[in-house]
């Protein structure tokens, strides 16, 4: 087994551990060459994530021996160490872990950095250095969160809502006459029947909230009109376009942020 190589360059393997979903993919230099999503399972053994994660990189056509680091980023703690030595029987690697004495290049300043999860940190050094400061990241995954990077390229903050699909389920699971439903998009907002009633409020709903408090981070923080706004996550594919405001779709921004920081760590 061996760690990562200094000044080590090649290919990586890049793998987010969320709640929902556990994002991987390869990078080679500047080049993500797939990015797969997969559903973040606690109940499985070491051996079969290792199955799923040579899985996918060999399905996309990469070669495991020329894989020459690895990054994990995880806010499931009890996975990060099984995906960790998965990570290590597939590659013979040690994978670095986004956390503390990681550096990030990103200052942090909150009243406790140590509470904020990796993978905000990890979209925000993404943003930051893809679209410059100050940025606005939304995340529209479990849960949608809506961080900023300020002028001085400093996470300072952000909002945590409900996500998209654990607001269905809670409400499909109070109430005794809705039902679940896909997250299609209706014709109209103004839902003719239950079902497009259900689906507006989930996509056209969410959509409204974020454009609103787009606004009440630009209002409260005195941001200039033209700051970024980018988004990512597993639901930003529905929800985003459905938006008023102008915000960019970046669905590799988690891979993309976990390259650089390996490379501020390892290179």
């Amino acid at each position: 087994m061996t760690g990562q190589g200094e000044n080590e360059k090649g290919m990586i393997l890049a793998i987010d551990i969320g709640n929902s979903t556990i994002v991987m993919g390869c990078v080679n230099d500047e080049t993500i060459l797939f990015e797969e999503r997969v559903a973040t399972r606690s109940d499985k053994t070491k051996i079969e994530h290792a199955m799923v994660i040579k899985s996918m990189i060999e399905l996309n056509g990469v070669n495991v021996e020329d894989i020459k680091g690895t990054i994990i980023a995880s806010v499931v703690p009890p996975l990060t160490n099984v995906i960790k030595a998965a990570v290590r029987m597939i590659t013979g690697i040690e994978p670095l872990v986004v956390g503390p004495g990681v550096k990030t290049g990103l200052p942090i300043r909150m009243d406790d950095p140590r509470t904020v999860g990796s993978d905000l940190i990890v979209a925000a050094v993404a943003a930051s250095h893809e679209y410059g400061s100050p940025v606005i990241i939304v995340d529209v995954g479990t849960a949608t969160t809506i961080t900023v990077v300020d002028e001085e390229g400093a996470y300072i903050g952000g909002v945590i809502m409900p996500g998209v699909q654990v607001s269905q389920e809670a409400l499909v699971s109070k109430t005794a006459q809705l039902l679940h439903v896909s997250l299609d998009a209706p014709p109209k907002v103004v839902g003719k029947n239950t079902i497009d009633a259900l689906r507006s409020g989930a996509i056209y709903g969410n959509a409204a909230c974020i454009d609103g408090m787009i606004d009440k981070f630009k209002n409260e923080l005195e941001l200039p009109e033209d700051t970024a706004v980018v988004a990512t996550g597993g639901l930003s594919g529905e929800i985003i376009p459905k938006c008023e405001r102008e915000i960019i779709l970046d669905r590799n921004l988690l891979i993309k942020g976990m390259k650089i920081i390996y490379d501020r760590n390892v290179n």
